[in-house]
Protein backbone atom coordinates (compact mmCIF):
# COMPACT_ATOMS: atom_id res chain seq x y z
CA UNK A 1 0.00 0.00 0.00
CA UNK A 2 1.08 3.60 -0.86
CA UNK A 3 1.57 5.51 2.04
CA UNK A 4 -0.27 8.62 2.13
CA UNK A 5 1.12 10.48 4.70
CA UNK A 6 4.14 9.77 2.07
CA UNK A 7 2.60 11.12 -1.61
CA UNK A 8 5.11 12.75 -3.53
CA UNK A 9 4.03 13.00 -7.08
CA UNK A 10 2.88 16.34 -8.34
CA UNK A 11 -0.56 17.38 -10.33
CA UNK A 12 1.22 18.13 -13.53
CA UNK A 13 2.95 14.57 -13.66
CA UNK A 14 0.02 12.55 -12.82
CA UNK A 15 -1.74 13.88 -15.60
CA UNK A 16 0.91 13.93 -18.18
CA UNK A 17 1.58 10.49 -17.16
CA UNK A 18 -2.40 9.75 -17.20
CA UNK A 19 -2.39 11.23 -20.71
CA UNK A 20 -4.90 14.24 -19.82
CA UNK A 21 -4.28 17.99 -19.55
CA UNK A 22 -6.12 20.50 -17.56
CA UNK A 23 -8.55 21.33 -20.31
CA UNK A 24 -8.37 17.97 -22.07
CA UNK A 25 -10.68 14.97 -21.96
CA UNK A 26 -10.52 11.86 -20.49
CA UNK A 27 -11.81 10.12 -23.50
CA UNK A 28 -11.25 6.64 -22.66
CA UNK A 29 -14.08 7.56 -19.63
CA UNK A 30 -16.12 9.76 -21.77
CA UNK A 31 -16.57 6.93 -23.66
CA UNK A 32 -17.04 3.60 -21.12
CA UNK A 33 -19.55 5.89 -19.21
CA UNK A 34 -21.43 7.62 -22.59
CA UNK A 35 -21.43 4.56 -24.58
CA UNK A 36 -22.32 2.22 -21.85
CA UNK A 37 -25.30 4.46 -21.22
CA UNK A 38 -26.59 5.32 -24.74
CA UNK A 39 -26.82 1.30 -24.65
CA UNK A 40 -28.73 0.82 -21.84
CA UNK A 41 -31.25 3.31 -23.87
CA UNK A 42 -30.75 1.67 -27.41
CA UNK A 43 -32.07 -1.55 -25.68
CA UNK A 44 -34.67 -0.28 -23.51
CA UNK A 45 -36.14 1.40 -27.30
CA UNK A 46 -35.64 -1.63 -28.80
CA UNK A 47 -36.86 -4.46 -25.88
CA UNK A 48 -38.24 -3.15 -22.53
CA UNK A 49 -39.31 -6.00 -21.51
CA UNK A 50 -35.98 -7.83 -21.75
CA UNK A 51 -33.98 -4.88 -20.54
CA UNK A 52 -36.46 -5.15 -17.10
CA UNK A 53 -35.98 -8.53 -17.10
CA UNK A 54 -31.91 -8.80 -17.04
CA UNK A 55 -31.85 -5.43 -14.43
CA UNK A 56 -34.16 -7.36 -12.17
CA UNK A 57 -32.03 -10.23 -12.18
CA UNK A 58 -28.73 -7.76 -11.65
CA UNK A 59 -31.17 -6.46 -8.70
CA UNK A 60 -31.65 -9.20 -7.44
CA UNK A 61 -27.87 -10.74 -7.41
CA UNK A 62 -26.60 -7.62 -6.09
CA UNK A 63 -29.17 -7.40 -2.93
CA UNK A 64 -28.51 -11.08 -2.63
CA UNK A 65 -24.87 -10.91 -2.31
CA UNK A 66 -23.94 -7.27 -1.05
CA UNK A 67 -26.71 -6.08 0.90
CA UNK A 68 -25.33 -7.56 4.44
CA UNK A 69 -21.99 -5.88 3.09
CA UNK A 70 -23.50 -2.92 1.79
CA UNK A 71 -24.97 -2.40 6.01
CA UNK A 72 -21.68 -2.94 7.43
CA UNK A 73 -20.21 -0.42 5.12
CA UNK A 74 -22.44 2.10 5.81
CA UNK A 75 -22.14 1.39 9.39
CA UNK A 76 -18.81 1.37 10.13
CA UNK A 77 -18.67 4.84 7.82
CA UNK A 78 -20.82 6.38 10.22
CA UNK A 79 -19.35 5.57 13.61
CA UNK A 80 -15.28 6.08 12.20
CA UNK A 81 -16.26 9.26 10.89
CA UNK A 82 -17.97 10.61 14.29
CA UNK A 83 -14.98 9.10 15.94
CA UNK A 84 -12.41 11.20 14.02
CA UNK A 85 -15.14 14.19 14.58
CA UNK A 86 -15.25 14.41 18.12
CA UNK A 87 -11.61 13.10 18.48
CA UNK A 88 -8.55 15.64 18.59
CA UNK A 89 -8.35 14.87 14.63
CA UNK A 90 -11.96 16.49 14.47
CA UNK A 91 -9.72 19.84 14.62
CA UNK A 92 -8.03 19.17 11.38
CA UNK A 93 -8.33 21.76 8.46
CA UNK A 94 -8.81 20.44 5.36
CA UNK A 95 -7.74 21.94 1.79
CA UNK A 96 -5.34 24.40 1.37
CA UNK A 97 -7.09 27.23 2.72
CA UNK A 98 -6.94 29.15 5.90
CA UNK A 99 -10.91 29.86 5.98
CA UNK A 100 -13.96 28.48 3.72
CA UNK A 101 -14.47 29.73 0.08
CA UNK A 102 -18.35 29.62 1.38
CA UNK A 103 -20.04 31.47 4.45
CA UNK A 104 -21.79 28.45 6.58
CA UNK A 105 -25.13 29.25 5.25
CA UNK A 106 -24.42 28.96 2.08
CA UNK A 107 -22.54 26.11 2.22
CA UNK A 108 -24.86 24.00 4.14
CA UNK A 109 -27.56 24.98 1.71
CA UNK A 110 -25.45 23.87 -1.18
CA UNK A 111 -25.09 20.67 0.96
CA UNK A 112 -28.70 19.63 1.95
CA UNK A 113 -30.16 20.34 -1.65
CA UNK A 114 -28.08 18.08 -3.50
CA UNK A 115 -27.38 15.68 -0.94
CA UNK A 116 -31.08 15.24 -0.36
CA UNK A 117 -32.38 16.25 -3.68
CA UNK A 118 -36.12 15.10 -5.03
CA UNK A 119 -36.45 12.77 -2.55
CA UNK A 120 -36.69 15.57 0.22
CA UNK A 121 -40.24 16.18 -1.13
CA UNK A 122 -41.88 12.99 -2.70
CA UNK A 123 -40.62 10.47 -0.73
CA UNK A 124 -41.13 12.67 2.35
CA UNK A 125 -44.70 12.34 1.58
CA UNK A 126 -45.34 8.98 0.68
CA UNK A 127 -42.51 6.83 2.64
CA UNK A 128 -43.77 7.37 5.94
CA UNK A 129 -47.52 6.44 4.14
CA UNK A 130 -46.25 3.26 2.97
CA UNK A 131 -44.43 2.00 5.97
CA UNK A 132 -47.56 3.37 8.16
CA UNK A 133 -50.02 1.11 6.22
CA UNK A 134 -48.05 -1.88 5.79
CA UNK A 135 -45.35 -1.59 9.08
CA UNK A 136 -41.60 -2.84 8.63
CA UNK A 137 -41.20 -6.22 9.97
CA UNK A 138 -39.26 -5.22 12.54
CA UNK A 139 -41.54 -3.49 14.67
CA UNK A 140 -44.79 -6.16 14.92
CA UNK A 141 -46.98 -3.45 15.15
CA UNK A 142 -50.48 -3.26 13.41
CA UNK A 143 -51.11 -0.97 10.60
CA UNK A 144 -52.97 2.56 10.70
CA UNK A 145 -52.20 2.61 14.99
CA UNK A 146 -50.46 5.29 16.14
CA UNK A 147 -47.75 2.63 17.09
CA UNK A 148 -47.23 2.15 13.61
CA UNK A 149 -46.84 5.84 12.88
CA UNK A 150 -44.34 6.26 14.88
CA UNK A 151 -42.09 3.15 13.53
CA UNK A 152 -43.00 4.25 10.16
CA UNK A 153 -41.35 7.81 11.18
CA UNK A 154 -38.10 6.26 12.51
CA UNK A 155 -37.76 3.78 9.57
CA UNK A 156 -37.81 6.92 7.05
CA UNK A 157 -35.29 8.52 9.16
CA UNK A 158 -33.18 5.30 8.84
CA UNK A 159 -33.39 5.33 5.33
CA UNK A 160 -33.18 9.35 4.94
CA UNK A 161 -30.53 9.91 8.43
CA UNK A 162 -27.12 9.04 10.06
CA UNK A 163 -26.16 6.21 7.51
CA UNK A 164 -27.31 7.53 4.24
CA UNK A 165 -25.88 10.88 4.57
CA UNK A 166 -22.57 9.66 6.22
CA UNK A 167 -21.45 7.08 3.04
CA UNK A 168 -22.35 10.00 0.89
CA UNK A 169 -19.00 12.45 1.57
CA UNK A 170 -17.33 11.87 5.23
CA UNK A 171 -14.58 9.58 5.10
CA UNK A 172 -14.24 9.85 1.27
CA UNK A 173 -13.81 13.63 1.15
CA UNK A 174 -11.48 13.21 4.11
CA UNK A 175 -9.27 11.26 1.19
CA UNK A 176 -10.51 13.57 -1.47
CA UNK A 177 -9.37 16.71 0.12
CA UNK A 178 -6.23 16.06 1.50
CA UNK A 179 -4.99 13.94 -1.93
CA UNK A 180 -6.49 16.68 -4.42
CA UNK A 181 -5.50 20.13 -2.38
CA UNK A 182 -2.35 18.67 -0.92
CA UNK A 183 -1.07 16.12 -3.28
CA UNK A 184 -1.85 17.63 -6.45
CA UNK A 185 -3.85 14.84 -7.69
CA UNK A 186 -7.14 15.28 -9.79
CA UNK A 187 -10.59 15.45 -8.58
CA UNK A 188 -11.66 11.86 -9.69
CA UNK A 189 -13.16 8.66 -8.34
CA UNK A 190 -9.85 6.63 -8.97
CA UNK A 191 -8.39 9.12 -7.03
CA UNK A 192 -9.77 7.46 -3.75
CA UNK A 193 -7.75 4.29 -4.47
CA UNK A 194 -4.84 6.19 -4.65
CA UNK A 195 -3.51 5.45 -1.20
CA UNK A 196 -3.61 1.57 -2.55
CA UNK A 197 -2.63 1.53 -5.72
CA UNK A 198 0.13 4.28 -6.43
CA UNK A 199 0.28 6.04 -9.53
CA UNK A 200 -0.75 2.84 -11.38
CA UNK A 201 -4.40 4.14 -10.75
CA UNK A 202 -3.95 6.89 -12.94
CA UNK A 203 -2.61 4.89 -15.83
CA UNK A 204 -4.05 1.45 -15.74
CA UNK A 205 -7.12 0.07 -17.63
CA UNK A 206 -8.94 -0.26 -14.43
CA UNK A 207 -8.35 3.32 -13.26
CA UNK A 208 -10.41 4.60 -15.98
CA UNK A 209 -13.24 2.06 -15.67
CA UNK A 210 -13.32 3.12 -11.87
CA UNK A 211 -13.86 6.30 -12.89
CA UNK A 212 -16.44 5.18 -15.77
CA UNK A 213 -18.76 2.88 -13.39
CA UNK A 214 -19.08 5.74 -10.96
CA UNK A 215 -19.97 8.23 -13.71
CA UNK A 216 -22.57 5.52 -14.99
CA UNK A 217 -23.84 5.16 -11.26
CA UNK A 218 -24.33 8.72 -11.04
CA UNK A 219 -26.17 8.98 -14.71
CA UNK A 220 -28.87 6.47 -13.53
CA UNK A 221 -29.33 8.09 -10.37
CA UNK A 222 -29.65 11.19 -11.35
CA UNK A 223 -31.72 10.37 -14.92
CA UNK A 224 -34.12 8.40 -12.33
CA UNK A 225 -35.18 11.56 -10.37
CA UNK A 226 -35.24 13.86 -13.56
CA UNK A 227 -37.72 11.27 -15.30
CA UNK A 228 -39.50 11.13 -12.60
CA UNK A 229 -39.59 14.67 -12.03
CA UNK A 230 -41.80 14.94 -15.33
CA UNK A 231 -44.10 12.19 -14.80
CA UNK A 232 -44.58 13.34 -10.46
CA UNK A 233 -44.87 17.17 -11.92
CA UNK A 234 -47.24 16.20 -14.83
CA UNK A 235 -49.83 14.58 -12.49
CA UNK A 236 -49.47 17.66 -10.71
CA UNK A 237 -50.14 20.28 -13.60
CA UNK A 238 -53.47 17.60 -13.89
CA UNK A 239 -54.66 17.98 -10.42
CA UNK A 240 -53.96 21.63 -10.06
CA UNK A 241 -54.40 23.05 -13.18
CA UNK A 242 -56.14 20.44 -15.45
CA UNK A 243 -53.29 19.91 -17.99
CA UNK A 244 -53.16 17.31 -20.06
CA UNK A 245 -51.09 14.65 -17.73
CA UNK A 246 -49.43 13.37 -21.55
CA UNK A 247 -45.94 13.04 -22.42
CA UNK A 248 -45.60 15.94 -24.75
CA UNK A 249 -46.38 17.53 -21.01
CA UNK A 250 -43.60 15.41 -19.51
CA UNK A 251 -41.34 16.48 -22.14
CA UNK A 252 -42.19 20.38 -21.54
CA UNK A 253 -41.09 19.71 -18.09
CA UNK A 254 -37.78 18.50 -18.35
CA UNK A 255 -36.76 20.65 -21.31
CA UNK A 256 -37.78 23.43 -18.57
CA UNK A 257 -35.93 21.34 -15.88
CA UNK A 258 -32.68 20.80 -18.19
CA UNK A 259 -32.52 24.57 -19.30
CA UNK A 260 -32.51 25.28 -15.58
CA UNK A 261 -29.76 23.08 -14.04
CA UNK A 262 -27.72 23.27 -17.62
CA UNK A 263 -27.67 27.16 -17.00
CA UNK A 264 -26.65 26.71 -13.62
CA UNK A 265 -23.74 24.16 -13.45
CA UNK A 266 -22.33 26.42 -16.39
CA UNK A 267 -22.26 29.70 -14.12
CA UNK A 268 -20.50 27.27 -11.73
CA UNK A 269 -20.51 26.69 -7.81
CA UNK A 270 -20.05 30.41 -6.53
CA UNK A 271 -23.21 31.72 -8.74
CA UNK A 272 -25.97 29.33 -10.46
CA UNK A 273 -25.26 26.50 -8.24
CA UNK A 274 -25.02 28.14 -4.78
CA UNK A 275 -27.64 30.79 -5.43
CA UNK A 276 -30.11 27.42 -6.48
CA UNK A 277 -29.57 25.86 -3.13
CA UNK A 278 -29.83 29.37 -1.11
CA UNK A 279 -33.54 29.85 -3.10
CA UNK A 280 -34.31 26.09 -2.54
CA UNK A 281 -33.61 26.45 1.09
CA UNK A 282 -35.24 29.64 2.02
CA UNK A 283 -38.60 27.96 0.01
CA UNK A 284 -37.86 24.58 2.21
CA UNK A 285 -37.86 27.18 5.41
CA UNK A 286 -40.85 28.43 4.47
CA UNK A 287 -42.74 25.90 3.72
CA UNK A 288 -42.06 24.10 6.69
CA UNK A 289 -42.90 26.76 9.41
CA UNK A 290 -46.39 27.14 7.17
CA UNK A 291 -47.03 23.51 7.85
CA UNK A 292 -45.85 23.55 11.35
CA UNK A 293 -48.21 26.32 11.90
CA UNK A 294 -51.31 25.44 9.95
CA UNK A 295 -51.06 21.29 10.03
CA UNK A 296 -50.98 18.75 12.98
CA UNK A 297 -48.52 21.35 14.99
CA UNK A 298 -48.94 18.49 18.18
CA UNK A 299 -48.45 16.20 16.13
CA UNK A 300 -45.33 17.01 14.45
CA UNK A 301 -43.64 17.92 17.72
CA UNK A 302 -44.81 14.71 19.49
CA UNK A 303 -44.13 12.58 16.84
CA UNK A 304 -40.86 13.68 15.74
CA UNK A 305 -39.95 13.07 19.37
CA UNK A 306 -41.25 9.16 19.96
CA UNK A 307 -40.15 8.64 16.43
CA UNK A 308 -36.56 10.10 16.79
CA UNK A 309 -36.07 8.64 20.50
CA UNK A 310 -37.42 5.30 18.90
CA UNK A 311 -35.03 5.79 16.08
CA UNK A 312 -32.23 5.99 18.56
CA UNK A 313 -33.28 2.91 20.75
CA UNK A 314 -33.54 0.75 17.60
CA UNK A 315 -31.17 2.26 15.56
CA UNK A 316 -28.85 -0.43 15.73
CA UNK A 317 -31.56 -3.07 15.16
CA UNK A 318 -32.42 -1.75 11.88
CA UNK A 319 -29.48 -0.89 10.52
CA UNK A 320 -28.47 -4.71 10.96
CA UNK A 321 -31.87 -6.08 10.31
CA UNK A 322 -31.74 -9.13 8.23
CA UNK A 323 -34.45 -11.52 9.42
CA UNK A 324 -36.86 -10.36 6.03
CA UNK A 325 -34.48 -10.16 2.79
CA UNK A 326 -37.99 -9.63 0.88
CA UNK A 327 -39.01 -6.54 2.79
CA UNK A 328 -35.05 -5.49 3.06
CA UNK A 329 -34.06 -5.04 -0.29
CA UNK A 330 -37.03 -3.32 -1.78
CA UNK A 331 -36.54 -0.78 1.22
CA UNK A 332 -32.94 -0.34 3.18
CA UNK A 333 -30.78 -1.82 0.59
CA UNK A 334 -32.58 -0.58 -1.94
CA UNK A 335 -31.61 2.71 -0.77
CA UNK A 336 -28.23 1.46 0.20
CA UNK A 337 -27.49 0.97 -3.32
CA UNK A 338 -29.02 4.48 -4.75
CA UNK A 339 -26.55 6.16 -1.88
CA UNK A 340 -23.43 4.51 -3.12
CA UNK A 341 -23.87 5.03 -6.01
CA UNK A 342 -23.56 8.67 -5.50
CA UNK A 343 -20.85 8.14 -3.12
CA UNK A 344 -17.20 9.09 -5.22
CA UNK A 345 -19.19 11.85 -7.17
CA UNK A 346 -20.55 13.02 -4.07
CA UNK A 347 -17.24 13.14 -2.36
CA UNK A 348 -15.63 14.89 -5.33
CA UNK A 349 -18.37 17.64 -5.20
CA UNK A 350 -18.18 18.43 -1.24
CA UNK A 351 -14.50 18.49 -1.72
CA UNK A 352 -14.81 21.09 -4.15
CA UNK A 353 -17.22 23.06 -2.07
CA UNK A 354 -15.67 22.65 1.48
CA UNK A 355 -11.88 23.19 1.38
CA UNK A 356 -10.87 25.37 4.71
CA UNK A 357 -13.52 23.34 6.35
CA UNK A 358 -11.88 21.34 9.91
CA UNK A 359 -13.12 17.34 9.65
CA UNK A 360 -15.23 18.35 12.30
CA UNK A 361 -17.26 20.85 10.90
CA UNK A 362 -17.61 18.51 7.60
CA UNK A 363 -18.85 15.85 9.98
CA UNK A 364 -20.59 17.40 11.88
CA UNK A 365 -22.59 19.00 8.90
CA UNK A 366 -22.92 15.87 6.79
CA UNK A 367 -23.34 12.98 9.18
CA UNK A 368 -25.53 14.81 12.51
CA UNK A 369 -26.77 17.96 11.88
CA UNK A 370 -28.35 17.25 8.01
CA UNK A 371 -29.72 14.27 8.99
CA UNK A 372 -31.51 15.09 11.87
CA UNK A 373 -33.10 18.73 10.01
CA UNK A 374 -34.11 15.37 7.08
CA UNK A 375 -35.81 14.06 9.88
CA UNK A 376 -37.82 16.75 11.03
CA UNK A 377 -38.64 17.63 7.67
CA UNK A 378 -39.44 14.13 6.98
CA UNK A 379 -41.79 14.61 10.19
CA UNK A 380 -43.49 17.66 9.25
CA UNK A 381 -44.68 16.32 5.69
CA UNK A 382 -44.72 12.54 6.11
CA UNK A 383 -46.10 12.82 10.05
CA UNK A 384 -48.56 15.38 8.89
CA UNK A 385 -49.99 13.31 6.20
CA UNK A 386 -50.06 10.22 9.00
CA UNK A 387 -52.06 12.85 11.17
CA UNK A 388 -54.72 13.49 8.49
CA UNK A 389 -54.90 10.03 7.58
CA UNK A 390 -55.71 9.17 11.72
CA UNK A 391 -58.32 11.73 11.65
CA UNK A 392 -59.86 10.59 8.57
CA UNK A 393 -58.96 7.45 7.41
CA UNK A 394 -58.06 7.22 3.84
CA UNK A 395 -57.83 11.09 2.69
CA UNK A 396 -54.39 10.07 2.29
CA UNK A 397 -53.46 6.50 1.87
CA UNK A 398 -56.79 5.77 -0.97
CA UNK A 399 -55.14 8.02 -3.18
CA UNK A 400 -51.38 7.01 -2.67
CA UNK A 401 -52.82 3.71 -3.12
CA UNK A 402 -50.15 1.63 -6.02
CA UNK A 403 -47.33 3.49 -4.27
CA UNK A 404 -48.57 6.98 -6.32
CA UNK A 405 -45.62 9.10 -5.18
CA UNK A 406 -47.29 12.32 -6.06
CA UNK A 407 -50.98 11.64 -5.27
CA UNK A 408 -49.81 11.36 -1.86
CA UNK A 409 -48.04 14.85 -1.58
CA UNK A 410 -50.83 16.77 -3.14
CA UNK A 411 -53.36 15.03 -1.14
CA UNK A 412 -51.60 16.21 1.98
CA UNK A 413 -51.26 19.79 0.99
CA UNK A 414 -55.06 19.57 0.30
CA UNK A 415 -55.78 19.49 3.66
CA UNK A 416 -53.84 22.54 4.37
CA UNK A 417 -55.24 26.42 4.45
CA UNK A 418 -54.50 27.72 0.95
CA UNK A 419 -54.41 23.88 -0.31
CA UNK A 420 -53.62 25.47 -3.69
CA UNK A 421 -51.01 27.65 -3.15
CA UNK A 422 -49.07 25.42 -0.86
CA UNK A 423 -49.14 23.06 -3.89
CA UNK A 424 -48.13 25.11 -6.23
CA UNK A 425 -44.91 25.97 -3.98
CA UNK A 426 -44.10 22.15 -3.57
CA UNK A 427 -44.12 22.09 -7.23
CA UNK A 428 -41.38 24.71 -7.31
CA UNK A 429 -39.63 23.03 -4.61
CA UNK A 430 -39.40 19.75 -6.07
CA UNK A 431 -38.04 20.93 -9.23
CA UNK A 432 -35.25 23.02 -7.24
CA UNK A 433 -34.34 19.92 -5.35
CA UNK A 434 -34.12 18.40 -8.03
CA UNK A 435 -32.45 20.97 -10.42
CA UNK A 436 -29.85 21.33 -7.55
CA UNK A 437 -29.06 17.48 -7.76
CA UNK A 438 -28.68 18.35 -11.59
CA UNK A 439 -26.49 20.92 -11.42
CA UNK A 440 -24.01 19.52 -8.71
CA UNK A 441 -23.89 15.93 -10.64
CA UNK A 442 -23.42 17.67 -14.36
CA UNK A 443 -20.39 19.81 -12.84
CA UNK A 444 -19.04 16.97 -11.16
CA UNK A 445 -19.44 14.52 -13.75
CA UNK A 446 -17.53 17.04 -16.22
CA UNK A 447 -15.22 17.39 -13.58
CA UNK A 448 -14.35 13.53 -13.73
CA UNK A 449 -13.81 14.09 -17.57
CA UNK A 450 -11.26 16.48 -17.29
CA UNK A 451 -9.56 15.68 -13.69
CA UNK A 452 -9.67 19.70 -13.13
CA UNK A 453 -12.38 22.07 -10.65
CA UNK A 454 -13.25 24.08 -13.45
CA UNK A 455 -13.83 22.05 -16.56
CA UNK A 456 -15.06 23.49 -19.50
CA UNK A 457 -18.59 24.79 -20.46
CA UNK A 458 -19.23 22.74 -23.32
CA UNK A 459 -18.24 19.74 -21.66
CA UNK A 460 -21.14 20.74 -18.88
CA UNK A 461 -24.11 21.43 -21.31
CA UNK A 462 -23.20 18.20 -22.94
CA UNK A 463 -23.61 16.41 -19.72
CA UNK A 464 -26.75 18.48 -18.63
CA UNK A 465 -28.34 17.84 -21.90
CA UNK A 466 -27.22 14.15 -22.38
CA UNK A 467 -28.66 13.33 -18.99
CA UNK A 468 -31.75 15.33 -19.56
CA UNK A 469 -32.84 14.02 -23.01
CA UNK A 470 -31.68 10.16 -21.57
CA UNK A 471 -35.09 10.88 -19.32
CA UNK A 472 -37.09 12.11 -22.10
CA UNK A 473 -36.63 8.82 -24.25
CA UNK A 474 -36.98 6.93 -21.22
CA UNK A 475 -40.57 8.25 -19.81
CA UNK A 476 -41.68 8.01 -23.24
CA UNK A 477 -41.75 4.39 -22.96
CA UNK A 478 -43.55 5.12 -19.85
CA UNK A 479 -42.73 4.84 -16.17
CA UNK A 480 -40.57 1.31 -16.68
CA UNK A 481 -37.86 2.84 -18.81
CA UNK A 482 -37.10 5.20 -15.98
CA UNK A 483 -37.54 2.79 -13.31
CA UNK A 484 -35.62 0.23 -15.32
CA UNK A 485 -32.49 2.76 -15.04
CA UNK A 486 -32.87 3.78 -11.76
CA UNK A 487 -32.99 0.16 -10.14
CA UNK A 488 -29.70 0.03 -12.54
CA UNK A 489 -27.66 1.81 -10.01
CA UNK A 490 -28.09 -0.81 -7.39
CA UNK A 491 -26.33 -3.02 -9.72
CA UNK A 492 -23.44 -0.04 -10.50
CA UNK A 493 -23.33 0.15 -6.44
CA UNK A 494 -21.38 -3.02 -6.78
CA UNK A 495 -17.96 -1.89 -7.95
CA UNK A 496 -18.81 1.56 -6.93
CA UNK A 497 -19.30 0.24 -3.18
CA UNK A 498 -15.58 -1.40 -3.29
CA UNK A 499 -14.30 2.07 -4.19
CA UNK A 500 -15.51 3.22 -1.00
CA UNK A 501 -14.17 0.65 1.28
CA UNK A 502 -10.73 1.75 1.77
CA UNK A 503 -11.49 5.07 3.45
CA UNK A 504 -12.65 3.18 6.20
CA UNK A 505 -8.91 3.31 7.08
CA UNK A 506 -7.22 5.40 4.85
CA UNK A 507 -9.34 8.24 5.98
CA UNK A 508 -8.22 7.85 9.52
CA UNK A 509 -4.22 7.31 8.68
CA UNK A 510 -4.86 10.81 6.70
CA UNK A 511 -6.53 12.53 9.40
CA UNK A 512 -3.88 11.27 11.76
CA UNK A 513 -0.70 12.08 8.90
CA UNK A 514 -2.54 16.16 8.86
CA UNK A 515 -3.14 16.35 13.07
CA UNK A 516 0.66 15.55 13.00
CA UNK A 517 1.48 18.27 10.08
CA UNK A 518 -0.54 21.01 11.76
CA UNK A 519 0.68 20.48 15.05
CA UNK A 520 -2.83 19.29 16.55
CA UNK A 521 -1.18 15.79 17.66
CA UNK A 522 2.92 15.29 18.82
CA UNK A 523 4.27 13.62 15.77
CA UNK A 524 6.18 10.55 17.21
Amino acid sequence: MSDVGEATVGRDDVKQKAGFLPAGVDWSVFAISGGFVIAFVAMALIDIDALSKIVNSGFAWSTKLFGAYWQILLFLTFFIGLGLAFSRLGAVRLGNLKTPEFTTFKWISIIMCTLLAGGGVFWAAAEPMAHFTSPPPLFGVEAKTAPAAYAALAQSYLHWGFLAWAIQCSLTSIVMMHLHYNKGLPLKPRTLLYPIFGKKIYTSWYGSLTDAVCVIAVVAGTVGPIGFLGLQVGYGFKELFGFANNYSTHLMIIIGLICIYTVSAVSGVHRGIQMLSTLNIVLAVGLMGFMLIMGPTAFIFDGFVHSFGLYMDQFIPMATFRADTGWLDWWTVFFWGWFLGYGPLMAMFVAKISNGRKIREMVGVVSVLAPIVTAFWFTIIGGSGIAFELANPGVISEPFTGFNLPAAMFAITQQLPLGFLISVLFLILTITFVATTGDSMTYTISMVMTGTEHPPRSLRVFWGIMMGSLAAILISLGSGGVSALQSFIVVTAVPVSLVLLPSLWTGPQIAKQLAKDQGIIADK
